[in-house]
């Protein structure tokens, strides 16, 4: 697998494709009327909600072009066994000189959550795992110093 590919599992995908169809519809629609209505106020340079909903327009579209954009350009992450840490595998790690234990899933980064464990494959941490096997001790740098962790288990 290439680390700087952006990569999506299946439900992310289908979670993106709901999304770009509610943009696309109900969410432009409600916009173009909010821009009708405000251009039906008069003058535009000093209309505040004219501005606003073409601002609103403009992060509408920008969101779309992205999640159009990921979905054309992704790669679709499959679960399968592998005896290296790499985008999909469920890793857990140890912190060197603890017997505090940590479960991580590597994601895309367009997935990463680290309060439900998972982390982006661009992230620190995820780049330390990258490519290591069970048994290994990897590091990184944090803004609180160098972290070591011991791969317990890829799943």
């Amino acid at each position: 697998m290439d680390i700087e590919k952006e990569y999506i599992t299946a439900e992310k995908k289908a979670e993106l494709e709901l999304e770009l169809k509610d943009l696309k519809g109900p969410k432009r629609r409600e916009i173009l009327d909010a821009l009708e209505f405000a251009k039906s106020l008069g003058d535009l340079s000093e209309n505040a909600e004219y501005h606003q909903a073409r601002e609103e327009q403009g992060k509408l579209e920008e969101r779309i072009a992205k999640i159009e954009h990921l979905l054309l350009n992704s790669t679709l992450i499959k679960k399968h066994h592998s005896n290296q840490v790499e985008v999909g595998a469920t890793v857990t790690v140890q912190k060197v000189g603890t017997k505090d234990t940590k479960v991580f899933e590597v994601v895309g980064s367009e997935e990463a959550d680290t309060t439900v464990g998972k982390i982006s494959n661009r992230s620190p941490l995820g780049m330390a795992l990258f490519g290591g096997k069970k048994g290994d001790t990897v590091s990184f740098m944090s803004p609180s110093g160098e972290v070591k962790y011991t791969i317990l288990d890829i799943a």
